[in-house]
């Protein structure tokens, strides 16, 4: 009995309990609240989008389809579930792309060809209805792979080394014009790596070595060639100076007497400008020429005498 009066007394001390009174003034300002929250969320959100500095936005609406304008740079409001939109990077972009292609004389040619890119941007929403988002990995690889090949068969594996200059110009006139058809614009293309098999740079190699020395020993020929004709033209050269030494000696006996001094001459020269005091007779300085002709003229001078005195009659 005790227990059931303790819960008749409870409950009728909740009974007595009542709500506070909260006025209705504030209850439609929380819900005004709530609800610009909501709002805002859903337009910030859904309603709203942004365009990063390079890059461009097209519309697809799902009641009317791709829209043709282009979207700038800044925030733009869209209608949600309806509209949605699709955001381009249209700044110049990097790509490196290798291929494996055949030359003419059929060597195998590893090149890497680098290429900068980026879409027009009038032909966007054309681009997305056709290509989608990811255009570069579509069209690039298969238009690099084909110019190259094509360009590349035209030349031995020589010319593509000498005329690197010439095949990088039409491969980037080349994918310049396929490019345009993709909605494209390619700032730049250049060949940034060529390698060929290591057979065919073990072979062009040796060739070198081989050419190297053909030149060698061509050279060899040559420098025994030109050593033979100075000889022969010494030779000659002594030949006539020696017919030319006997034909003076035989004119004229004093050429030898003159060379003889002038030898004399120059090794007392020598001997002079010497530290050393050397003594030399007349016949080791060839002196004797000269003795020879003193002698003759103290025998004229003798002669003349006698012939005086034997005219006088002494």
């Amino acid at each position: 009995r005790r227990e059931r009066r303790g819960g008749v007394a409870a409950m009728n001390s909740l009974n007595k309990l009542r709500p506070p009174n909260i006025p209705g003034s504030f209850l439609l300002t929380a819900a005004g609240g709530i609800a610009l929250t909501v709002g805002g969320y859903v337009v910030v959100n859904h309603c709203m989008y942004n365009v990063e500095g390079g890059h461009r936005a097209v519309i697809y609406s799902r009641v009317s389809g791709m829209s043709g304008i282009v979207k700038g740079e800044g925030t733009h409001f869209k209608i949600p579930w309806v509209q949605r939109p699709y955001i381009y990077n249209v700044r110049s972009t990097p790509r490196n792309i290798k291929s494996l292609t055949g030359s003419k004389d059929l060597q195998m040619v590893d090149i890497n060809l680098r290429l900068i890119y980026r879409p027009v941007i009038d032909k966007l929403p054309e681009m997305y209805r056709t290509l989608g988002m990811d255009y570069d990995e579509r069209v690039l690889p298969s238009i690099a792979n084909e110019v190259l090949k094509s360009v590349v068969a035209q030349y031995n594996a020589i010319e593509l080394i000498v005329k690197r200059e010439q095949v990088s110009a039409q491969v980037r006139n080349r994918l310049q014009e396929r490019a345009k058809d993709f909605f494209m614009v390619l700032d730049d293309v250049s060949i940034t790596h060529l390698a060929f098999s290591p057979q065919f740079t073990t072979a062009v190699e040796a060739k070198q070595v081989a050419q190297q020395d053909a030149e060698r020993s061509k050279w060899i020929v040559e420098k025994a060639i030109e050593e033979k004709k100075s000889i022969v033209i010494a030779a000659q050269g002594e030949a006539e100076a020696a017919t030319l030494i006997a034909t003076a000696v035989a004119n004229n006996p004093g050429f030898v007497e003159l060379r003889e001094i002038q030898y004399a001459k120059d090794v007392a020269e020598t001997i002079a400008n010497s530290n050393f005091k050397v003594y030399l007779s007349s016949d080791v300085l060839l002196m004797s020429g000269l003795a020879r002709a003193l002698s003759q003229q103290q025998a004229n001078k003798l002669q003349s005498g006698k012939s005086y005195l034997s005219v006088f009659g002494m």
